[in-house]
């Protein structure tokens, strides 16, 4: 029980009265009796029964000044195209983006692709020297809890998202062909789990258990679902293929997101890389955040990393085998970074720097 909830059952220290009617000091082993039994009792009953709410501490927030740069290489000489997609973060229930300045020395437009994702996109011909795309924002991001994991399935209160579908489908590097349905129904028949709560429980405490973070060699970070089962090894993509992919093959939506984890240890900096992590979805519960990677780097917060996404995070984009728009030559297994190509083919030397400072707490906008 949660220790604010236990204060609204329990008296104070000192407040004891036991069955002699004296007080004794509370180290005494005889049967105290604080309260009536009757009021116990009933506050119990309202407690469980979701009548009577727990307090419990506001989500935490998280305000940074983001700056988001590449360097585009002009090519060699002749007649070429050059097109640049940036992924630009959207606003979420957790995540408000305020004050974006997008510096480029060619025109660009932002527009709106799938799933929801924001795409800033140029086209410059024969450009006559590399050029520079700064984009810069306030990005205020409000820890999500799913809190409704605690107060029991409400059925009527949830409307099932109309792409629910989409989010038992395969991607290019997470197939749910024959194997991953026998391993994922492996998974959750071994622990003999029944609702789909229990399967993704049992799916994420597997992932934890058996993967290892290791970004060492090659293969890691295509989140490639067979490497990640054969190895056992990976970054946050390769954790979360096989989550999403043992989910979606037992019958639980689940769905992938990227952007960057905000450095926790300096009130500014560079951030190195980017970070993903995933949802499933539960009836009458909603979209439930789950970061398979960061329980198995932090075992302290293996049960709050199921549930829970920390404030130290920005969103970029939701989904894998992405479309930008304008349509690029072939889908994006994955979208945070720069995405260039010259005459339709893509281009692989573009320079990045992605940098935070924080700001004041701001409060977030609904």
């Amino acid at each position: 029980m949660d220790t604010k909830l236990r204060l609204a059952v329990e008296p104070p220290s000192g407040a004891g009265v036991y069955k002699d009617g004296s007080n004794k000091p509370m180290n005494d082993k005889r049967i105290r009796h604080p309260y009536p039994a009757w009021l116990c009792q009933s506050l119990i009953v309202l407690l469980t029964t979701g009548l009577l709410s727990a307090t419990t501490a506001p989500p935490r927030q998280r305000t940074v000044e983001f700056t988001y740069k590449t360097v585009v290489s002009a090519g060699t000489a002749g007649n070429r195209t050059v097109d640049v997609w940036v992924p630009v973060p959207h606003n979420s229930p957790f995540q408000t983006i305020t004050n974006l300045i997008i510096m480029s020395p060619y025109p660009y437009r932002i527009d709106t692709a799938q799933y929801g994702n924001r795409i800033m996109h140029l086209t410059v011909a024969n450009p006559t020297a590399s050029f520079m795309i700064d984009m810069r924002f306030t990005a205020t991001r409000k820890e999500h809890i799913q809190e409704r994991l605690e107060a029991g399935n409400s059925p009527k209160s949830i409307v099932a998202p109309a792409d629910l579908a989409h989010w038992l489908k395969p991607d290019r590097l997470v197939p749910i062909d024959g194997n991953i349905k026998r391993w994922a129904q492996g998974v959750v028949d071994s622990v003999g789990a029944r609702t789909d709560l229990q399967k993704a429980r049992a799916i994420y405490n597997h992932v934890i258990a058996t993967v290892k973070y290791d970004k060492t060699g090659t293969g890691w970070g295509q989140g490639d679902i067979y490497y990640a089962c054969d190895t056992r090894r990976g970054n946050c993509t390769d954790f979360h293929a096989i989550f999403i992919g043992y989910c979606r093959a037992v019958g639980i939506p689940a769905r992938f997101a990227i952007g960057f984890s905000l450095p926790t240890d300096r009130p500014a900096g560079q951030v190195s890389g980017y970070h993903c992590w995933a949802e499933f979805y539960l009836k009458g519960v909603g979209w439930v955040p789950i970061d398979a990677s960061e329980a198995a780097k932090n075992p302290s917060r293996r049960a709050y990393f199921f549930g829970a996404h920390d404030e130290n995070r920005i969103e970029f984009t939701i989904g894998r085998d992405l479309v930008l728009h304008p349509r690029q030559a072939q889908p994006l297994n994955y979208f945070v970074y720069p995405y260039a190509e010259i005459n339709g083919k893509p281009v692989t030397t573009l320079v990045n720097t992605f940098t935070y400072r924080n700001l004041p707490a701001v409060s977030a906008r609904r």
